[in-house]
C-alpha cells in the first residue's frame, strides 16, 4: 500500500475528487478516495475476486488512515455501484497530472547527450466480453466467425530509461494509432527527443510534436520523396517536408528536415534502407551514426507494453469492467499501477547506481505482492 499512497498520495487524491465534483458527500463503507486506491490495486490482482482485493487494500488503508476510521469488507455488488459511482474522470484526472517522466540527471540510460530519450507506440488490450462494450470499442475480425473480446486500442509515450509510460490516450479498437497519437504528443517537451516508427511519420503529426519544442528522430517509408538540398559532413543531407503536393510544387510552407539513411549489413531479414528524418539539423550535435543506432532504443517501449500487458495484467486474462465508463476507469489505473512500480524500481536502482533495465520488472510486482497480506497470493 506504501508503494501507491506514496505515488498517489491522499492530499492529491482528495483534491482531485474535489476537483470533479466526486467527493463522497455522506459517510458510505466505499468512500470515494477509497475507491481511488481500490482501482489502482485491482491492476496488482488481475487474477483475484474483486472482494479479496478490497480486503488486502482495506488493511493498507487502514494504516494510512489511522485507527480511529474503521472500514468493512463490502459485497461485490457494493463495489460495483461504489466504482460507477466515482466514474472515469477523477482517475484519468489524477493519471494525467502526476504520471510524468522521472529519469533524474543521474539516471543511467535515460539520456542521449543533452535530451531525455521518449518512444511513440500504441497497443491493445482485451475487455470484457458485454454487449456494451462491443459497441462502444468494438472488436477485431477473426479468420472464422468474430475475436473472443471485444479490444481498446490506446497510445503512449514512454521514458526509455525509467519505461514510465505517460501521455496514454485510449479509444475503440477502430481508431487509429495515428488519430490517437495527435492528443499524446501534447506531452512531449522542450529537452526531450522522441523516436517513432514510419507509421506515425505525417505532416500534420511531425508538425504538431515540433510545435511542442522537442526534438524528433522518426522512422520513414523508403518510398517517402525527401530530395537532397545539401549533403553534410557525416554523410546525412537537409531535405524539406511539406504538407502537400502542390505546396512541393510551389516550394511553399515546406519544413527543413535531416536525412539519415542506412543499411544493416549481415542483419537476416534486414530491409535494403533504413531512413530517418530528424529535426536536428546540425551533425555536430547529433552525428548520423550516433542518431542511426539510436534508434533501436525505440524497442524499450516495446519492452515497457509487453511489462503492462504480460506481468502486471497476466497472459490471456482480460480487464474484468462490464461498462465502457469503467473500462475507462480501469484502463488508467492500470496504467497508474505501473507507473508506482517504475517508480519504485527507479528509486532502487538511483540507490544502487545501476540502469533500471537491471531490474526485474516481475520480482518487483511479486515484491509489492508480498507486503500486502498474504492470503491473496493465491486466488480464493
Amino acid at each position: 500500500m506504501g508503494v501507491i499512497a506514496k505515488t498517489f498520495p491522499l492530499p492529491k487524491v482528495h483534491e482531485v475528487l474535489q476537483a470533479t465534483g466526486k467527493a463522497s458527500q455522506r459517510q458510505r463503507a466505499l468512500p470515494a478516495h477509497v475507491v481511488v486506491y481500490y482501482v489502482i490495486a485491482l491492476a496488482l490482482y488481475m487474477s483475484v475476486s474483486t472482494r479479496e482485493v478490497l480486503r488486502c487494500l482495506l488493511e493498507g488503508l487502514q494504516w494510512l488512515m489511522g485507527p480511529r476510521e474503521r472500514v468493512r469488507v463490502a459485497g461485490k455488488s457494493a463495489i460495483s455501484q461504489a466504482r460507477s459511482r466515482l466514474g472515469a474522470e477523477p482517475i484519468e484526472r489524477l493519471h494525467n497530472e502526476l504520471v510524468r517522466p522521472i529519469a533524474e540527471t543521474a539516471t543511467r540510460g535515460a539520456w542521449y547527450r543533452r535530451w531525455r530519450l521518449v518512444s511513440l507506440d500504441g497497443s491493445t488490450l482485451d475487455v470484457a466480453d458485454t454487449q456494451e462494450n462491443e459497441q462502444a470499442f468494438g472488436r477485431p475480425k477473426a479468420a472464422r466467425g468474430r475475436s473472443a473480446y471485444p479490444q481498446i486500442r490506446f497510445v503512449s509515450l514512454v521514458e526509455n530509461g525509467t519505461h514510465v509510460l505517460f501521455g496514454s490516450r485510449m479509444g475503440g479498437y477502430h481508431t487509429s494509432e495515428v488519430a490517437l497519437a495527435r492528443h499524446v504528443v501534447e506531452s512531449l517537451r522542450p529537452g526531450m527527443l522522441c523516436l517513432a516508427d514510419r507509421c506515425f511519420f505525417s505532416w500534420p503529426l511531425w508538425t504538431q510534436a515540433c510545435a511542442t519544442g522537442a526534438d524528433l528522430l522518426w522512422r520513414v517509408k523508403a518510398s517517402a520523396r525527401l530530395p537532397c538540398i545539401r549533403r553534410l559532413s557525416d554523410g546525412s543531407y537537409l531535405s524539406k517536408i511539406y504538407p502537400n503536393a502542390y505546396a512541393r510544387q510551389k516550394d511553399r510552407g515546406g519544413v527543413m528536415v535531416r536525412v539519415i539513411e542506412y543499411t544493416l549489413d549481415g542483419v537476416p531479414g534486414a530491409e535494403d534502407v533504413y531512413r530517418l528524418v530528424t529535426t536536428i539539423l546540425d551533425p555536430e550535435d547529433a552525428p548520423a551514426e550516433e542518431l542511426a543506432a539510436l534508434y533501436q532504443e525505440r524497442w524499450e517501449i516495446e519492452t515497457a507494453l509487453d511489462e503492462l500487458k504480460t506481468h502486471l495484467r497476466g497472459a490471456r486474462i482480460v480487464l474484468r469492467s462490464k461498462t465502457p465508463e469503467l473500462v475507462r476507469q480501469e484502463f488508467f489505473g492500470f496504467l497508474m499501477a505501473h507507473f508506482a512500480i517504475r517508480g519504485l524500481m527507479h528509486e532502487a536502482a538511483r540507490k544502487g547506481d545501476v540502469d533500471p533495465d537491471e531490474l526485474s520488472f516481475v520480482h518487483t510486482v511479486r515484491v509489492v505482492r508480498r507486503r500486502l497480506p498474504a492470503f491473496v497470493a493465491t486466488p480464493p
